[in-house]
């Protein structure tokens, strides 16, 4: 697949998903709003409900205080009345009919006269009774303007009462029982009363109601009521939301994955078609020498010259050296596929080793005009690794480089051994070569990964050396680490565990 197709895919899918998830919390931002409205809705109206009925108590308050005062001075009217007419306390009322009253006799008047005089008597009786009781509610109503703000609000509003009022109109409202506190406050003196719940933490989450719209403006209370766990409920009621948005972050996640590992895989591709031509270059050029050898071979005037047949052979056998080595670079790489390399660990010393892989590059540096040195300066060298394998270790560093020396400069490699503390051993290799960008420097050590330089046709390689480098020393229970500049060298640091 091509690299702008997956870029596409990458783009199409990253719109999608945002878009996705954009629509999720949109619609999750709305729902929530939307139940905070319906919260505040059933406690408004809970809450004007609940005042209605304080005010409704206090009208009837002072119609029973009214209604107590006047007891005594309509007692006296009603036996005045009894007394004038001889009627029975029992009959004084307005639901009496014109065939109950019982009206004196006298006998100079006719009986048409006795029954007009009762009619009338009766008129007035009932005309008496609707003055009293529309007096009555006058002056409660009056009480009520004038009197009513002088009482204590805690009378006015009881927080026993208050408390039974809200758990009603909340639960006829449909709010389920929420755990809620309330107080009573003036704007001047602040909190009268609160229940124990009420400990709000922010303005916000207050519901605020006027107590008494007829009070006063300097006497006007106000019936707060606080919901602590609201939060807790409104969460409860979108809860089904969790589910799709885990959905959709492990889609996200999933999404991310596959076009990490997408890259990766064409980065991996890339690098091993690399490796193939690579490999054909390096393995082209011995088999060509081999098979110019082998024709010259087949020449009766060079197999009857001695010195002729030496350097033919001796091609052949350096050709061939040359052969196996690449062969076994590509080899020892089998091992990334497996779990376990197979180890033949051994106890040696590792300066010896050094020193003789830097007797064989000695010819080779020199033959490039370069120079190496050895300051092995380990006082415990000795170590439990695989000999093979520690050896190639060093001889891939070292022919890194030479592969990667400045042309401009003779090359120096200098390797210095030394004890950092009682438990290592420190094997430093360092050039002054053509280096390694920062960008490049943490990926070296990944399987057939080669900096832009190493593609130059002069400088061949499978990109496996240092990859194969770092997979040993790990196995060996060490570190290895570079630090490098452009255009100054490079420095390879390995620390290996001492046998104790």
């Amino acid at each position: 697949m091509k690299k702008s197709t997956i870029w596409l895919l990458t783009i199409v899918m990253a719109f999608a998903m945002i878009g996705l998830l954009f629509m999720q919390i949109m619609y999750m931002e709305n729902m929530i709003k939307m139940r905070n409205e319906q919260f505040k809705e059933i406690v408004v109206r809970s809450m004007y409900s609940v005042t209605t009925m304080l005010e409704q108590n206090e009208t009837k308050y002072y119609l029973d205080q009214d209604l107590k005062e006047a007891s005594a001075t309509y007692s006296i009217a009603s036996d005045a009345i009894t007394n004038d007419f001889n009627l029975p306390n029992d009959k004084v009322d307005t639901g009496l009919s014109v065939d109950e009253i019982k009206v004196p006799k006298r006998s100079n008047l006719s009986p048409i006269k006795d029954l007009n005089d009762s009619y009338q008597t009766k008129q007035e009786i009932l005309k008496g009774q609707y003055l009293y009781q529309k007096g009555l509610l006058n002056e409660v109503i009056l009480n009520i303007l004038s009197q009513s703000s002088d009482r204590p609000i805690s009378e006015r509003a009881d927080s026993a009462t208050v408390r039974e009022y809200l758990n009603t109109e909340f639960a006829n409202n449909g709010l389920p029982q929420l755990p809620f506190g309330f107080a009573v406050v003036n704007k001047s003196s602040g909190i009268v009363y609160q229940s124990p719940e009420y400990s709000p933490d922010d303005v916000e989450d207050v519901y605020q109601q006027q107590l008494f719209h007829n009070d006063p403006e300097g006497k006007i209370y106000y019936l707060n009521v606080f919901f602590p766990t609201k939060s807790d409920y409104i969460f409860s009621t979108v809860k089904f939301m969790i589910p799709s948005f885990m959905f959709s972050f492990v889609l996200l996640v999933i999404f991310i994955f596959t076009i990490i590992v997408a890259f990766r895989q064409k980065k991996l591709t890339e690098m091993k078609n690399d490796f193939i031509n690579n490999m054909t270059h390096e393995f082209k050029t011995p088999i060509s020498s081999i098979s110019i050898a082998a024709q010259m071979l087949n020449d009766d005037s060079v197999r009857k010259s001695p010195a002729m047949l030496k350097h033919v052979s001796t091609v052949i056998n350096d050709e061939t050296k040359r052969l196996r080595f690449q062969v076994e670079k590509v080899l020892q790489m089998s091992m990334f596929d497996r779990k376990n390399a197979t180890m033949k660990p051994e106890e040696i010393n590792a300066d010896e080793i050094i020193y003789g892989v830097i007797n064989t590059f000695k010819l080779k540096v020199e033959k490039y005009g370069g120079s190496i040195g050895a300051t092995l300066e380990s006082e415990d060298p000795i170590i439990n690794v695989d000999k093979m394998h520690f050896t190639n270790v060093i001889f891939n560093l070292l022919d890194n480089a030479i592969k990667y020396r400045r042309e401009d400069v003779p090359l120096e490699l200098n390797v210095i051994t030394s004890n950092p503390d009682e438990d290592h051993i420190k094997i430093v290799i360092e050039d002054n070569g053509i280096g390694i960008k920062r960008e490049d420097l943490k990926k070296i050590f990944e399987k057939f990964y080669r900096v832009s330089t190493g593609n130059r046709h002069d400088v061949k390689g499978f990109g496996l050396g240092l990859a194969y480098v770092h997979k040993m020393v790990t196995l060996f229970g060490g570190t290895i680490k570079a630090e490098s500049e452009v255009n100054k060298g490079t420095k390879f640091i390995i620390l290996l565990p001492l046998i104790k």
